[in-house]
Formats: C-alpha cells, structure tokens, sequence
C-alpha cells in the first residue's frame, strides 16, 4: 500500500474544502457541505495511518468521526431553523446582526 496516493487525495479533498468555504459566503447551508468534506479527508487520513502503523486506534477514531458530522449538522439545522423563524432569512450578510 503506498500511502502517499491516499494522503494526496486526502490533501485535495481538504484544499478543496477550505476553496468552498473561502469562495461560497452567501449561504450558511452551502457553507456547512466544505466541513463535511474537510472531515472527511480527515477520516480518510485516519484510515490511512491505521493501516499503515498496522493500528486499531485510527480505524476506530473513524467511526466516531461520521458521529460527530451527524451531531454538528443536527445542531447547525436547528440553528438555521431558528434563524429563519426570527430573522426570516440566513444569508449571510444579515447574519452579522446578531448579538449575544
């Protein structure tokens, strides 16, 4: 198994995350899609140095991580959710409004 393949695709897959964020500002549900993908170039690295270290630990953490994705978009839909309800839009830019 020549690893380098796996951590190339894994280093495209997370570029290609950051560009979606950097170059989509306007929507927050199309913003949340780049995280997902950048989580998965992680589990992807996780998988990739389990097997190479011939470990169980990584292939385990990469269980958890799709645990951890469902969580996060649980919570950012019901703050979008929410958003809407009160503001009646969740573009970004009518966003910066909020105050704690």
């Amino acid at each position: 198994m020549d690893p380098i393949k796996y951590f190339t695709f894994s280093m495209i897959i997370s570029i290609s995350g950051i560009r979606g964020i950097l170059l989509n500002r306007r929507n927050i549900p199309i913003m949340s899609m780049p995280i997902e993908s950048m989580l998965l170039a992680v589990n992807v690295n996780f998988l990739v140095f389990s097997v190479s270290s011939d470990d169980m630990m990584g292939q385990s953490f990469a269980s958890l991580v799709p645990t951890v994705a469902a969580a996060e978009s649980a919570i950012g839909l019901a703050i979008f959710v929410i958003t809407f309800r009160v503001r009646g839009t969740i573009a970004v830019e009518f966003i910066n409004s909020i105050q704690g």
